[in-house]
């Protein structure tokens, strides 16, 4: 089976949710949209994969907003295509933080600047525990999406919805993929000067970060799990090579 990921940028790891996927039997076909050089430029052209070429699409998140066309450009309209095209022919999508939002975006929905930032670790409100564990989950967005017609807004914070499903896809508005190692690439690109604005010591990020690393893989794979479930139901869950 193939997944295609699609990393926004660089500094987007797939982490844990990627080790799950190649766990359970996924090879991972990564594309970098915006190079490393192109950061703060990130109005490039790209070409998208057909999304028919995969078993699972796998969205990141990004530094950027959807609705930010002098920044990002055109590309993002390749990106809703690709998203809608996967979920009109009924394949698995499983989108983050950005990629939920891109994917809310493709169905239906929208995206708008939340009023207030959430960033750091904080619980959700899940109205489906076995999927999505209340948390906490990571967050850092000011961003935020509505719920496509349709679909079911799984799991919400005070800011908004945090997670929805429709048909074979799921959006997530947190990072089930981080680790130290993306936090720390993300805090050297100017998060740590965007945490301190906002009153948040990046240090105590990634502390935070570094001590919840094990219940935070624990819990990106639960959700993987549970996505594949649901998506991809005649798949046996003792196809993976079990690693907890």
């Amino acid at each position: 089976m193939r997944a295609l990921v699609l990393r926004h940028d660089h500094a987007s790891l797939s982490g844990p949710v990627g080790d799950r996927l190649v766990q359970h039997g996924f090879a991972l076909d990564e594309h970098t949209v915006v190079p490393a050089e192109r950061q703060h430029d990130p109005a490039v052209e790209f070409d998208f994969p057909a999304p028919e070429e995969y078993d699972l699409i796998l969205a990141l998140g990004a530094p950027w907003s959807v609705y930010d066309r002098a920044a990002v450009g055109t590309w993002i309209d390749g990106e809703l295509k690709l998203l809608r095209r996967a979920h009109e022919r009924d394949l698995p999508v499983l989108g983050i933080c950005f990629g939920a939002q891109a994917l809310a975006t493709a169905l239906g929905g929208s995206v708008e600047r939340a009023p207030r930032a959430e960033i750091g670790w904080m619980p959700i409100r899940s109205e489906a525990e076995d999927l999505l564990p209340a948390g906490p989950w990571f967050q850092w967005h000011l961003d935020r999406f509505t719920v496509p017609p349709g679909a079911e807004e799984l799991a919400r914070s005070r800011v908004g919805p945090q997670a929805f499903r429709t048909g074979r896809a799921l959006g997530v508005q947190f990072h089930p993929e981080l680790t130290e190692e993306t936090l720390s690439q993300w805090l050297d690109l100017g998060g740590a000067r965007q945490a301190e604005e906002y009153g948040i010591d990046p240090a105590w990020l990634l502390s935070e970060t570094r001590t919840r690393r094990e219940e935070s893989r624990q819990r990106a794979h639960r959700l993987v799990d549970g996505f594949l479930r649901s998506a991809l139901p005649r798949t046996p869950a003792s196809t993976h090579r079990t690693q907890t």
